[in-house]
């Protein structure tokens, strides 16, 4: 499979133009206690200063498009390596990719820019279309972007936090969709994938990143496999260190997406 060209930068953009969607709750808001838990006001705010100290800069004021492809191309990339499949940035880049999984990767982070503008109106029809890509050559073609059973429940739970508004910042509830697909595993294969992807889209829908240019599953990868594993187990196991655990390690995995944007813009400037 050939490496994006067109990543999800241009259509996000042209997707979040015009009025504000409201993100404050009318009622009880579930997300906003998540803010008061040990370190997690703390790390968003950081992870917050990261993604704004990037979109500031010069290079994205006339080449975020190529910012974006890059970013699609090294988030791809990363989550793949996530899933034990660890392939050279330069062999990703020359289209020499025939691994399964990461090729699904690679479709998924070039169509995210398509799902934008559907992910908080039919979050479950963005689901299927995102498994089907990630999954085409690993599960039966009866499998492709079909839940099991077992996850209904609390697919619906996320479907209404995507949908719903809120006061809590986006790292966060990209966080809470991401740890929850994650944790539910939800398809037969693939499941890690699409999290990471729901995870990304939600930051880039929901205003933390609209021109798509950061890239947070390299960060998740700087830190490590391990630590991704036990930081989910953590969110598992619903506690509230364990959850205040998940919640930072994503903020702290969307810092340094950031400072792997500002490295892309970079290498641009320098031609």
């Amino acid at each position: 499979m050939r490496p994006p060209t067109d990543g999800p930068g241009a259509a996000a953009l042209g997707a979040r133009r015009g009025a504000p969607r409201t993100t404050r709750p009318t009622g009880p808001d579930p997300l906003a206690p998540l803010l008061d838990l040990p370190g997690v006001r703390d790390a968003a705010d950081a992870a917050r200063t990261a993604v704004d100290r990037l979109l500031g800069h010069k290079v994205l004021r006339r080449e975020s498009a190529g910012v974006s492809s890059e970013s699609a191309l090294r988030g791809a990339r990363a989550s793949a390596s996530l899933e034990g499949v660890d392939v050279p940035l330069a062999q990703v880049r020359s289209g020499d990719v025939s691994e399964p999984t990461l090729q699904g990767a690679l479709r998924v982070s070039v169509a995210l820019g398509s799902m934008v503008e559907t992910w908080d109106r039919a979050p479950g029809q963005v689901l299927a279309r995102m498994h089907v890509l990630a999954a085409a050559d690993l599960v039966a073609p009866a499998d492709l972007g079909r839940p099991a059973a077992h996850a209904g429940a609390r697919l619906g739970g996320v479907f209404s936090l995507v949908t719903g508004a809120t006061s809590a910042p986006a790292v966060l509830i990209a966080a809470v969709v991401h740890g929850e697909l994650a944790a539910v595993e939800p398809f037969v294969a693939g499941s890690g994938v699409v999290a990471r992807a729901a995870g990304r889209l939600t930051g880039i829908a929901r205003g933390l990143d609209p021109k798509a240019v950061s890239v947070p599953e390299v960060g998740f990868a700087e830190l490590g496999a391990d630590a991704y594993a036990a930081a989910l187990a953590g969110y598992r196991s619903g506690t509230a260190e364990g959850v205040a655990g998940w919640l930072a390690h994503c903020a702290r995995a969307t810092e340094l997406g950031a400072v792997e944007g500002l490295a892309i813009c970079e290498s641009l400037l320098r031609g």
